[in-house]
Formats: C-alpha cells, structure tokens, sequence
C-alpha cells in the first residue's frame, strides 16, 4: 500500500470492491450503496440479532459462516422485519445497520451504525456500550464519548452512533509496515475492519483474511476500475 496508513477515496473505493467480492462469494451481505447526489458511496451490511447476543437463524444460512462468524448472519436475500419475527416468535430482536464511508479530514475508512427493535425503538447508547466486546470495555471506560459518539451520517443526514476515527492511523500503521516487512498483501478494510468491528458487535469469517492475501496486490489505476465497475453499479 504505497499511500502507508493514509490513503484517497479512490483507493477506499478500490479495497471496498474487493472485499464485497469475497462477501458476495460466501453471502455475507455487504453491498456498495452510491449517493444519488454526488459521487461518494459507502459499503454497508444490515443483519438481526437476538438480545441476548445469538444471532437469529434462518433457513439457508451455510455452515461455513455461521463457523466463523457468531453474531452475524448471511442475509441472502435479507430477511425483512415481519420474517425475522416469525423466525424468532416472541424473542427481543435487534435490527443492526453497518455503514462504511471515507473520512476525507482523516483520509481513513470509519464505521457508521444504528440499532433498533423490530418495533421501530432505538437501542440506546448506554445500550450499546454494554453490548461491546470485553477486550473493548475498558478503554470505553476511560472515555466514551471519544470511542463511540452519535452523529449525523453524512450522506443519508440521519442519526448515527459511529466509532471516532482519530485512533485509525495509530492502530493500523504498524499492521501496513508489518505486511510490507514480510511483504505480504493485506487489504486495508479487511484489517481495520477485523479490529473495530468486534466493537459493536460486527465479527468477520476467517476467510477474508485469505481472500486477502490471494487477491489484493494490483492497486493500479487500471485494476482499481475494473474491480470498481465489476461491484459497484454505473
């Protein structure tokens, strides 16, 4: 990654496609969502989730996924509210929505997301945090409004609790300068997104880390339109 911890929109654009590739390989549900406005866009996931932390089962899901990833589903095609709510009976389900954009201030991808019930309630933000992974609690503790704070999404101009991108660079540049010591490929959203997401909730199948390093490594101009125009619509 010739740009290190920092990179441009189109190289952002460049790693999204790749990664929703391998999702679509193995119907893990992200999808490229383009602003009708403008030219940006975002990858994005929406799956539900008992209260109590399993994740609602449905017919069809592989085994495959529900290995590696246990709080997550396969939503291919996504199940809507009225199916997810005869699936579970009278269990609390909570929908989860994740959206990943392009910090121009921060040149760094950043994790948008909202929850709410089947009912339409909003999951609060006291909520969330009790729901963070162990490993993630103490440093919410310390402060967390500097880790997850609520704000308006920048292109749908809707309420959004997001993880603050501040702490990207720090984290991932000893991750970049690993790989390019052994000289190993990595994807940027891949790795970023295995370490932020198990925040709230959001775990990937082992898989993406191969798909990584068998993939990634042409991020000429040239490849990076071919992927984009192969993922993303026109």
């Amino acid at each position: 990654m010739e740009e290190d911890e920092f990179f441009g929109e189109k190289t952002f654009q460049h790693y999204c496609a790749e990664f929703i590739k391998h999702s679509q390989k193995i119907g893990d549900g992200w999808e490229w969502r383009a602003s009708k406005d403008c030219s940006d866009g975002y990858m994005c996931k929406t799956h539900f989730q008992v209260k109590n932390g399993t994740a609602v089962s449905h017919q069809g899901t592989s085994d495959h996924v529900q290995t590696f990833l246990p709080v997550e589903e396969a939503l291919d095609p996504p199940l809507d509210d009225f199916e997810v709510t005869e699936t579970t009976v009278a269990a609390e389900v909570i929908k989860y929505e994740y959206h990943v954009l392009y910090s121009c201030s921060y040149q760094v991808p950043v994790l948008y997301f909202r929850a709410s019930f089947l009912d339409g309630r909003p999951v609060a933000l006291k909520d969330i945090w009790e729901g963070v992974h162990e490993c993630y609690k103490t440093r919410l503790l310390q402060g967390p409004w500097d880790t997850i704070t609520q704000q308006e999404h920048p292109i749908l101009g809707q309420p959004f609790f997001v993880l603050h991108p501040c702490k990207t660079s720090e984290f991932m540049t000893p991750v970049l300068k690993n790989s390019q010591k052994i000289n190993r490929n990595v994807n940027y959203i891949t790795s970023w997104l295995s370490m932020v997401g198990p925040a709230v909730g959001l775990n990937l199948p082992l898989s993406y880390a191969t798909a990584a390093s068998h993939d990634e490594g042409n991020v000429s101009g040239q490849g990076k339109k071919r992927s984009l125009r192969s993922v993303f619509p026109v």
